[in-house]
């Protein structure tokens, strides 16, 4: 991009800026050209200024972890809105790309809807949702998820994938699958008015017996799952993290069986047929690296899962943290763990 190439009237743009404040693991990476657009109609005119520039999209900065630099055009669409069509059962709600998650599962309690009260507290924009199919206690949001609006840059144009166009599996969708492709503008949710709560997960039963709940609303249950990440995980506005960093590994059954006859205590579910999905939080903390720390990166004494930046961590420095995580489960346990977030630069560095 030359410097006499026009950007959109109403987009700001940064130069050779910092991105520490804009990613949860406060990595001090920067981005050559940043550029915070309001209107996802302005992307268009935006990626044609750009011209041949790598381009990266940044929501919130809580499922990435960077590497390096980012040598490109980092575009923060900070685009708000909710837009809500009712009827008897159901509310459909289009909300865009730039809401922050956890707002929006608030406003959504607010409302008397259910679906996504098990989900409350994770960090992140509603546009960075669907593209790891985000989930925690028992739920994915795919499951709530009508279609996706999108820019696609194959096509040039603007598109719908609707739910089984997403391909949602376990933190994966064809947002992952494809990367750099699309570009989400905004999130068309289907939330009942009522639905069936989801208390099939470890802690949330007990949890609203401490809070004297027999009979729990969506609202409880949202509380509930609240208070019990509030104790297991650490804060990231007190220490720097992207939440489970981890992904359950899923395994065939037959591998399965064979892990757990070798290490009894290792903690597993059914994940469809035929498969089983472990514990990688039991595999860490089985490996004796829970709590582990080189420098200013380790993983958090609180949860296994997590990584996490003591203070001056560079993105190197945490990979290299994530990696021995990584190699470590794989000597003992024989199968490789793999990480959540997106990883931003070179991994062999």
């Amino acid at each position: 991009m030359t410097a006499d190439m026009a950007i959109p009237e109403g987009v700001r743009e940064l130069a050779d800026t910092s991105l520490q404040g804009r990613n949860t693991l406060r990595v001090p990476a920067r981005a050559a050209r940043l550029f915070e657009v309001d209107d996802a109609g302005q992307l268009p005119a935006l990626l044609a200024a750009l011209d041949d520039m790598p381009v990266m999209i940044l929501g919130s900065g809580s499922n990435m972890l960077f590497v390096d630099d980012y040598p490109g055009a980092v575009i923060a669409l900070t685009s708000r809105g909710v837009l809500v069509e009712t009827d008897e059962h159901t509310h459909r709600v289009v909300v865009a790309a730039g809401e922050l998650w956890d707002d929006f599962v608030r406003w959504s309690l607010a409302q008397g809807l259910a679906g996504l009260e098990n989900l409350i507290l994770i960090p992140g924009t509603v546009g960075a949702a669907p593209i790891q199919n985000i989930g925690a206690y028992g739920c994915e949001v795919g499951e709530y998820i009508e279609s996706v609006e999108a820019w696609d840059r194959q096509t040039a144009s603007v598109i719908s994938l609707d739910q089984a166009a997403c391909r949602f599996a376990y933190r994966d969708s064809i947002f992952k699958q494809q990367p750099g492709r699309y570009i989400v503008t905004a999130v068309r949710f289907a939330l009942p008015r009522q639905a069936a709560p989801r208390l099939g997960y470890a802690g949330i039963p007990e949890e609203l017996e401490r809070m004297g709940v027999a009979r729990p609303a969506p609202v409880h249950i949202a509380e509930a799952v609240e208070r019990l990440r509030r104790r297991k995980l650490p804060d990231p506005a007190v220490l720097a993290n992207a939440g489970s960093f981890f992904k359950n590994p899923i395994v065939s059954t037959e591998f399965g069986a064979i892990v757990q006859q070798q290490h009894p205590g290792l903690v597993s579910w059914q994940a469809g047929r035929d498969r089983h999905k472990l514990s990688a939080a039991w595999l860490i903390e089985a490996a004796g690296l829970k709590g582990y720390r080189d420098g200013d990166a380790g993983i958090s004494s609180r949860h296994a899962l997590i990584l996490v930046n003591h203070g001056q961590a560079s993105g190197r420095q945490l990979w290299a943290v994530a990696e021995h995580v990584m190699n470590t489960v794989e000597a003992r346990f024989g199968l490789r763990l793999e990480p959540e977030p997106i990883i931003i630069g070179p991994t062999d560095a």
